[in-house]
């Protein structure tokens, strides 16, 4: 008997013991707090954070005539756009998807195709046109201060742009 009560008070020990813990444990998240809102980035951070780079990328890249490399350039750049429409599908009531439609579908097959073809003189045009159909965009969005340009310099001082040797 003696054991059982042993056993018993051990037990009401941990119990009185866990209750304080227990209750100043934190609460499950939205249980009892607002929940934390969630970051959207706006249309200017999407292009600085996920575009522009993936297009500095591509044109060293190409002017490099690492063409695997490009290839997978181009399809960030693409996968990019999808995201920034995803992510805004508007921007000041105009339809992103169907401004970047319009704007980038062409010059981006264009580019494709000199990549395809590993045709640094095709893929110079078709990147230059790419370049100019992103500053037209910019144009039509009041936004025409934003110029992009073919990079002149690597601003990715970490990473060779020239094709690996064997």
């Amino acid at each position: 008997m003696n054991r059982n009560l042993l056993v018993a008070a051990l037990l009401v020990g941990f119990v009185a013991l866990a209750v304080p813990i227990i209750g100043s444990a934190q609460p499950a998240p939205g249980a009892q707090s607002a929940p934390s809102a969630i970051y959207l980035p706006g249309l200017g951070d999407l292009m600085t954070m996920t575009v522009q780079p993936r297009h500095i990328k591509l044109a060293l890249a190409g002017r490099e005539k690492n063409w695997t490399y490009a290839k997978y350039e181009l399809h960030e750049l693409e996968e990019s756009f999808e995201r920034v429409v995803r992510v805004r599908p508007k921007y000041r009531g105009a339809a992103i998807d169907a401004m970047m439609e319009a704007i980038t579908k062409a010059p981006m097959a264009a580019v494709s195709q000199a990549i395809a073809n590993q045709d640094a003189v095709q893929f110079t045009s078709a990147y230059g046109q790419l370049t100019d159909g992103c500053n037209a965009c910019h144009q039509a969005a009041n936004v025409g201060f934003v110029v992009i340009k073919v990079p002149d310099a690597a601003s990715f001082p970490d990473q060779d742009f020239r094709l690996p040797k064997p």
